[in-house]
């Protein structure tokens, strides 16, 4: 049920090789990567994923839902002005800084579609909603009831081929330069791939195969930069997104990229006419389910410590980053842990299935 793909974590990775070492350092990089995480899944390395503490856990994925959720703002209520930048406070400020630019119009239509999603959800959750109301939200924009900007508006026409496969030039020096940026790739593309596995895990009450995962993600990122593509992940959102529109099997992802290639090759200015504001409803809704407000009274009932953790991991995750915050969380949960005396890993995992009433 994973959707793979490139996620904001690589971002910061991703521009400093470009900036230094250009596209083909960037392919070599990602290429590399993809070697690492193969040679970690066969060592079954992912096994490590169940010494996380389930507070990190919990609190990676709350600090994912807000930051999804305020990277949407300036869609959802069609803001114009500069790139916002990736750090979360300065994305705050940018986003301040532009609020006269608010397009009422489609500020309207995108929180309309969050209520349309949430309540229709509730009415009929066997429906995709998600999907439905973002198609009708475009249609009425392409009517003229609801003007907002549309993909392609913002992005230009969708490529409507794929560019054939190619190595890029390598030297013994460029790979020795590029060892540290693989290995960066490779722990975030690992490590972000098994939360959002654990996360969908948590969703739907199931149990993922962690070192399948590790080998699959090292196949997609040798093939990626073959193709002109970016460094790739187990994307939460749009995993989230996927198990929230009733896809619980690996044909979901096997899906998922068919129809972004089908949607390229015959439909991509259909795609291009989707409405941005929508979309960032789609996405704020997600974040919403993925941070499971029902589970606070829970949650607030945690030892201290625990709570703490929960609390210091989402804040990290928010205003820091993603492996910095899963990093001390984990060396910080180890050391309560241990100091508790308890010594094997916990199996922490405890489904919770969204998706029902009390779910939105």
């Amino acid at each position: 049920m994973q959707i793979g793909g490139p996620t904001g974590a690589f971002i910061v990775v991703v521009y400093a090789i470009i900036h230094e070492h250009g596209y083909d350092g960037l392919m070599i990089a990602t290429l590399m990567a993809g070697l690492i995480l193969l040679l970690a899944g066969f060592l079954r390395a992912g096994r490590l994923i169940r010494h996380v503490p389930e507070p990190v856990i919990e609190g990676f994925t709350l600090g994912i839902a807000v930051v999804i959720a305020v990277s949407q703002l300036k869609d959802l209520a069609g803001m114009t002005g500069p790139t916002l930048p990736a750090d979360f406070l300065p994305k705050l400020e940018g986003l301040w800084a532009m609020r006269q630019s608010i397009n009422p119009a489609s500020a309207v239509l995108g929180v309309s579609a969050i209520a349309a999603i949430l309540i229709l959800r509730r009415l009929a959750p066997r429906i995709p909603w998600l999907v439905l109301v973002v198609v009708l939200a475009s249609f009425a924009t392409a009517l003229g009831f609801a003007p907002a900007e549309t993909v392609s508006a913002r992005y230009g026409a969708l490529p409507t081929t794929l560019p054939m496969p190619s190595l890029p030039k390598v030297s013994a020096d460029l790979l020795v330069a590029l060892l540290p940026s693989a290995l960066t790739i490779a722990f975030l593309a690992g490590i972000e791939s098994l939360l959002s596995a654990i996360v969908a895990d948590r969703m739907i009450g199931s149990a993922h195969r962690s070192n399948a995962e590790l080998i699959a993600q090292g196949t997609a990122n040798i093939a990626s930069p073959l193709f002109g593509g970016l460094p790739a992940t187990g994307a939460i959102a749009r995993t989230a997104t996927n198990v929230n529109a009733g896809g619980r099997t690996p044909v979901a992802g096997i899906v998922h990229a068919l129809a972004v290639l089908l949607v390229m090759l015959m439909a991509a200015p259909l795609a291009g006419a989707l409405v941005l504001p929508a979309l960032a409803a789609l996405l704020i809704v997600t974040a919403w389910t993925m941070s499971e407000p029902q589970r606070w009274r829970d949650r607030l009932r945690l030892p201290k410590a625990d709570l703490a953790l929960l609390l210091g991991t989402a804040a990290l995750t928010v205003l820091v980053d993603l492996t910095l915050a899963i990093a001390v969380g984990t060396i910080i949960g180890l050391v309560l842990r241990l100091s508790r005396g308890e010594i094997e890993a916990p199996r922490w995992h405890t489904p919770i299935r969204w998706g029902g009433k009390g779910d939105d």
